[in-house]
């Protein structure tokens, strides 16, 4: 059987373009070369990650608060197996979901590596070293990224490890070393920290979260420090030794001769991710990738190779996963005939740690850089009625504004529920609203949202009514 589109992946980007091409009435493959459907956000990122990290926030809320609010317990501790069953079935549950979509849309599943044979031939070799091949008109490639560990450290899954690994820890470790303060080495050190492991963070940059907002970053460095997190902030690693019941770290501080070393249980390995296109054949059919492993793709994220094109992961921008499905559900609209736009500025960030982080548009910096006169406006979560009572008084939202037209160019949060806070912003910034816009729409008291008037009120001339 031949397929107008084959998509090669079935993460968030991979298996949204496969449903929005059979919506569409195209014929849809879909390969996947592990067992399950998912890719890396549902299987071993986004979702399992997220339980977790529920999970260490309920204990630790149990912990550290019930006791204030009322609520007294014996007995408290953490059942760390079932911590992680618990994770399991919520990866599986979501799992199933993606195959019961891809029976839904008619949509045919391959499970094997896929690897191009020429531009409309794919072979998929299976695990039990069975090999079909699939004809396609069109391919989308979606396979993704996978972590980026230096041979230096000796990556082994058992001592140093990467998120992947990091998901099924079964024992709260005494120590843990946490290389590399984005968005992967926070959430999951935070998971550790909250359970009571001594978690030590060594980032090469001077500040947590270098991409996004400075004040965001203070912010949130502020708040893991009072978990027991600490900081080696402007620090190198020189090399990671793995032991049978423990691991070394040999640390150097930026700029400087002096080194130590920080011993704990586990290693976690988190320094970004890089795309995944290993064996898929790509010379084939006359593709190379550039100097970061990235598929060059035009605006319509077709490659050099008419009808073959690539999302997520494995082309440029930031690695999230609601960029993998804007841009796979643009693939598919293109395809189809129709005239897409995804505006690459408004797709937000989000750290899930506790308090959360959320960003959408530009930053301070970037402004600057860029030139552009704007206007800055902050309100502290601990002015909140809600924030109060609710105990969660850490954060702030920062909105950003032209200094002359008004509209607003950047939002950034830190605080309870800011993941789902974000919205709004971006709700706003696609249809080009002003911070006048923003402070004027009624807000329900009281919730967090209120912060979010209340910064686009003290961006409009100094008008916050709650500080």
């Amino acid at each position: 059987m031949k397929y107008d589109v084959t998509v090669i992946g079935s993460g968030p980007g991979g298996y949204v373009a496969a449903i929005r091409c059979a919506q569409l009435g195209m014929k849809t493959a879909i390969i996947e070369r592990y067992p399950v459907l998912g890719g890396t956000c549902l299987n071993v990122g986004c979702i399992p990650s997220k339980a977790l990290l529920d999970s260490s926030e309920h204990y630790h809320t149990a912990h550290n608060r019930f006791a204030e609010h009322g609520i007294e317990l014996k007995d408290l501790k953490v059942n760390m197996p079932q911590m992680i069953k618990r994770k399991t079935e919520v990866v599986d549950q979501n799992v199933q979901g993606i195959s019961f979509l891809m029976k839904k849309n008619k949509i045919d599943v391959f499970h094997g590596h896929g690897s191009f044979v020429d531009a409309h031939t794919i072979s998929v070799a299976a695990d039990d070293g069975k090999t079909q091949t699939v004809e396609t008109e069109k391919v989308i490639i979606a396979t993704g990224s996978k972590p980026i560990v230096p041979a230096a450290f000796n990556y082994d899954k058992n001592r140093v490890i990467t998120s992947t690994e990091a998901l099924n820890i079964d024992k709260v470790p005494k120590r843990m070393v946490v290389i590399g303060a984005g968005v992967i080495g926070l959430e999951l050190g935070s998971v550790y920290a909250r359970l009571g492991t001594e978690v030590e963070v060594v980032e090469f940059q001077d500040r947590v979260l270098a991409g996004m907002d400075k004040d965001c970053g203070k912010e949130l460095q502020r708040s893991l420090k009072k978990l027991g997190m600490k900081f080696y902030l402007g620090h190198q690693v020189n090399s990671v030794k793995a032991l049978k019941t423990k691991v070394q770290v040999e640390v150097q501080k930026r700029d400087s001769e002096e080194t130590f070393s920080l011993e704990a249980d586990y290693c976690l390995v988190a320094i970004g991710r890089k795309p995944y296109t290993d064996n898929l054949g790509l010379d084939k059919i006359g593709l190379s990738t550039d100097d970061r492993g990235r598929i060059p793709v035009n605006e319509h994220l077709e490659t050099s190779v008419p009808g073959v094109f690539a999302i997520g992961d494995v082309i440029k921008g930031a690695m999230l996963a609601h960029k993998a499905e804007e841009e796979g559900v643009l693939v598919a609209e293109w395809m189809a005939g129709q005239k897409p736009h995804i505006n690459y500025n408004l797709i937000p960030g989000v750290v899930y740690t506790w308090p959360e982080v959320a960003a959408v548009g530009q930053t301070e910096e970037q402004l600057k850089e860029a030139g552009i006169p704007y206007k800055s406006g902050k309100f502290p979560f601990k002015a909140l009625g809600r924030a109060r009572a609710s105990m969660d008084v850490e954060g702030m939202v920062k909105v950003l504004a032209h200094e002359t037209t008004d509209e607003i160019l950047g939002v950034h949060m830190v605080g309870a529920r800011t993941a789902d806070m974000i919205a709004e912003a971006v709700a706003l910034m696609e249809f080009r609203a002003s911070a006048e816009d923003a402070a004027r729409m009624s807000h329900a008291h009281p919730t967090y949202t209120e912060a979010m008037k209340e910064a686009a009120l003290a961006a409009t001339g100094n008008r916050a009514l709650h500080i």
